[in-house]
């Protein structure tokens, strides 16, 4: 599979990039300045890209069996702003109509998860300050995906409320709109879930959540 990663130098794109060369797939990494950073595999080129904007989506996605959207919702170290995820959403979903591709997934965040029924961990009085613009902005993603898809074949997939660096051992538990009582995962293990998902496609045009 020919697997077109964007934000494949961050947290989760490297990782999700291991994972799928680990299974003998092709791996394009796409980052907003490849002059300012290193491939995390020297089997894997980077190149130039935006991912808010559909006509290099469309550029960088052609030929692609599936894309992968691990953007950040926060400012690099090396000073470029956070990207819009909306932004980001409608332009994936123009650019991939327009190359002909089919299959997105989306690493999305934790905050629209459910803590009960119709509430979300975001909206809880305890969640923090700090992340909340970037959770909220994750949610507002995940509406665009829901209303404005047309025929792509989406995933967006949820973390845990804490995810961190960490050993790969291959399992967890997945859920559609809940939060999962033991709430972390591994960036290792949220690749394999990925990877999982790319291969043997369970959630398409659905959001599903991963943790322990």
């Amino acid at each position: 599979m020919k697997i077109v990663l964007f934000g494949a130098t961050g947290n989760v794109g490297q990782r999700v990039l291991a994972e799928a060369l680990s299974r003998g797939h092709e791996v394009v990494g796409v980052v907003r300045d490849p002059s300012t950073t290193t491939s995390p595999d020297a089997r894997v080129t980077l190149v130039q890209g935006d991912a808010t904007d559909a006509g290099s989506v469309a550029n960088v996605t052609h030929g692609a069996d599936a894309v992968v959207s691990a953007i950040s919702p926060r400012a690099n170290a090396r000073g470029m702003a956070a990207p819009s995820l909306s932004e980001a959403a409608r332009a994936l979903i123009t650019g991939l109509t327009q190359a002909g591709v089919k299959r997105l997934l989306v690493v999305g965040g934790a905050g629209s998860l459910e803590v009960a029924p119709g509430k979300a961990l975001v909206d809880q009085p305890d969640f923090p300050d700090v992340y909340k613009p970037e959770a909220l902005a994750s949610r507002d993603s995940l509406d665009v995906y829901r209303a404005e898809t047309g025929g792509l074949d989406w995933t967006y997939l949820s973390p845990a409320a804490e995810i961190h660096p960490g050993r790969r051992s291959g399992a967890y538990r997945t859920s559609d709109s809940q939060l999962l009582g033991k709430s972390s995962i591994t960036f290792e293990d949220y690749a394999v879930a990925v990877v999982d998902e790319l291969e043997n496609p369970k959630h398409i045009r659905q959001r599903f959540g991963v943790a322990y």
